[in-house]
């Protein structure tokens, strides 16, 4: 068994499960690894080009993911692969097999949550008439892991959105809910008893107030929603006892600092909170008086980027860490301890990194993800008593880092001047130059962005022989609030604009053929892709989408209730459609199919419930009926992803064929 020793710190590089589990529950995952290694090609060097990954490689599940320590440390709830299929599961280190959360098949598996150590909250989410349209409802459930008892927690009745989770006490007794008795009523909040599902109201409704929130001890303490016209209220109070009085008045055009990412500390009008620097637009960490509603000092910022979330000690009052992502994702721990643990992690890891992805509540236990873009990696268990990493569960066993690409973060500038970032994988073995090109953007758009971490699509356009650009086109993520407004509005215009103008910027420089380029993406990125063949027909070979967007409108009138950003509380159809009255029809690839001229590949889930399936049927329709050139692929009881191994390697099948057809690599 290979050690690596930093600080303290020893990186067992052979599996170490038998250390962990029982015999029956390791040799249940060592089988499903065996089938992964089947089909894995020989590690090669660097230098020359490496052997052709078969797609049932690529495409093989984690066999965990989102891995979050029960606060006793002795279990993991995640998202696991059983059968092929990704469930939610529940894996005690000291029990021979996992226990297997099953739902209903209309449901999406949203979040998860621990509950003490022996329940488990998530979230699902499913589309359901609603007047008469559809929209997006959720609902909170329990597992109760001694009984494997599954049920709802909240009314019966309650509108759209029944997971907004306040705070869950630490023993997992109660917890604190906020949801409409009716879909006519504003939010009242609730104390629910975890085991019995028995409520008591805490809060009752206030008009015009969708979000409560309470401090760390469980007290609701403030909460916000509209007032009139394009404006936003907030309301506030300092004890349980007190009635909730407006503290804040303002249109929505005003920032609202941040208040969706926020700690106010028990008995205290004290704490802390996002806020937008004035000089450079970032959003950066304070302390904060939500009485007085006065900024205090300045406790965290990133030189370049957003901070994304921070936390907070158990008690509420001391910070303990600041997450944010500049050119891949970063940490700032406030806690000395948890600083110096994290150093001698990266220490003993080198090139690659490693993430605190779950503590016990002791911090005695900890779980670390090591990994890099050019490594799936593996989830370690961390105990504080021998210093060591264990390796727990492989990302993707049957790869090595050798066969991969690595990923680089560039610049560049787009027509009208504004610098854009975008990550830069180029294929092994082959020289920078002429080479053809895969643009793929992300999805979102807004709020979202690529973070440079292993990519299993990257990948597998890599091991073909593309160069893969991803752009962070303006309205990305982490930027800053001047690089989102720029993307407000901007949807098949400007947004559209970044994305060829990386292609022009490689093609300047040489590394890219511009008569070979095929954009292709999911979701947002699916709209961008199909409306970029439809836009710039000459600028690209072929186009393909998995759940794109065809019609914004109809999609628009979908998603009205996810109606405001979260960070800046903008209206989500001024947001898309900027403009009153702009014609979304004239750039939506439904209604532009004339424009039309290169091959598309489509596919998407027929329980997709975040992009209907409707875009991508309707869309082949119209294809059909104009006679252009198309394949259109249906998936089964699949979602907005890929929840299985057999769906995404169809993908990457379906892709093979196609790529090689209308933009060979070589």
């Amino acid at each position: 068994m290979g050690v690596l020793v930093a600080g303290g710190i020893r990186l067992l590089l052979a599996a170490a499960l038998a250390l962990m589990f029982s015999a029956g529950w390791t040799a249940a995952w060592a089988a499903e690894d065996a089938q992964r290694s089947v089909a894995a090609p020989k590690p090669v060097a660097a230098t020359s080009r490496p052997a052709r990954i078969a797609t049932s490689v690529l495409a093989n599940r984690p066999l965990i993911q989102g891995p979050l320590l029960s606060p006793d440390g002795k279990r993991v709830a995640g998202r696991v692969t059983a059968g092929g299929t990704e469930v939610l599961g529940i894996i005690d280190f000291s029990a021979p097999n996992p226990q297997l959360i099953k739902m209903g098949e209309s449901w999406d598996l949203r979040w998860y949550r621990w509950a003490g150590n022996g329940a488990v909250l998530f979230s699902v989410g499913m589309m359901v008439p609603y007047f008469d349209s559809e929209a997006y409802q959720t609902r909170l459930l329990v597992y109760d892991l001694a009984t494997g008892a599954t049920r709802f927690i909240g009314g019966r009745s309650e509108g759209l959105i029944g997971d907004d989770l306040l705070w869950i006490d630490p023993a997992g007794k109660d917890l604190l809910l906020s949801y409409q008795k009716t879909i006519y009523d504003w939010p009242s909040v609730f104390r629910i008893d975890i085991a019995t599902n028995q409520q008591q109201v805490v809060v009752r409704p206030y008009d015009n107030i969708w979000d409560w929130y309470a401090d760390d001890q469980g007290v609701v303490r403030f909460g916000f929603g509209n007032y009139g016209y394009n404006r936003w209220q907030m309301v506030y109070r300092a004890t349980e006892g007190e009635k909730f009085r407006p503290v804040v008045r303002a249109r929505v055009t005003d920032d609202i600092a941040g208040y969706d990412a926020v700690r106010v500390i028990q008995g205290s009008d004290e704490g802390y909170m996002l806020d937008r620097e004035e000089a450079n637009g970032r959003y950066a960490l304070f302390k904060f008086n939500f009485a007085t509603r006065q900024r205090g000092e300045l406790m965290f910022e990133s030189p370049t980027n957003d901070i994304d979330s921070f936390d907070t000690a158990p008690d509420g009052k001391a910070l303990l860490a600041a997450w944010y992502t500049d050119d891949r994702p970063r940490v700032h721990w406030f806690d000395p301890v948890m600083k110096s643990l994290q150093d001698d992690f990266d220490s003993a890891v080198g090139t690659r990194q490693a993430s605190i992805v779950s503590r016990s509540r002791d911090e005695k236990i900890m779980l670390v993800h090591v990994g890099a873009s050019n490594d799936p990696g593996a989830y370690y268990v961390f105990q504080k008593a021998d210093g060591a990493l264990r390796r727990f569960a492989s990302v993707n066993e049957a790869l090595s880092p050798r066969q991969l690409a690595s990923t680089r973060y560039v610049h560049y500038q787009a027509r009208d001047g504004l610098e854009i970032p975008a990550y830069l994988t180029l294929p092994l073995g082959r020289a920078a130059r002429g080479l053809p090109l895969i643009i793929l953007p992300h999805g979102g758009p807004y709020d979202i962005r690529d973070d440079g971490s292993y990519d299993a699509e990257v990948q597998f356009y890599a091991n073909r022989g593309y160069a893969v650009l991803q752009p962070q086109f303006r309205g990305s993520g982490g930027y800053g609030k001047p690089f989102y407004e720029k993307g407000e509005g901007q949807w098949g215009r400007a947004m559209q604009d970044d994305l060829d103008d990386g292609m022009d910027w490689l093609a300047k420089d040489g590394v890219i053929d511009p008569k070979r380029v095929c954009i292709i993406g999911s979701s947002y990125g699916g709209f961008a892709a199909l409306w970029g063949a439809a836009r710039n027909p000459e600028r690209y070979r072929c186009a393909a989408t998995f759940a794109g967007i065809s019609d914004l409108g109809r999609q628009l009138k979908y998603q009205l209730d996810f109606k405001i950003s979260k960070r800046y509380r903008r209206d989500w159809r001024t947001t898309v459609k900027g403009a009153d009255d702009f014609d979304l029809k004239t750039v939506s690839p439904l209604y532009t199919i004339a424009q039309l001229h290169v091959p598309i590949l489509l596919m998407h889930g027929d329980k997709d419930q975040r992009v209907p399936y409707v875009q991508s049927s309707k869309f082949a329709e119209a294809l059909r009926g104009a006679g252009k050139a198309y394949e259109f692929y249906s998936l089964a009881g699949e979602g907005h992803g890929f929840s299985t191994r057999e769906n995404m390697q169809q993908w990457f099948d379906r892709l093979d064929v196609f790529l090689a057809k209308y933009n060979p690599a070589d």
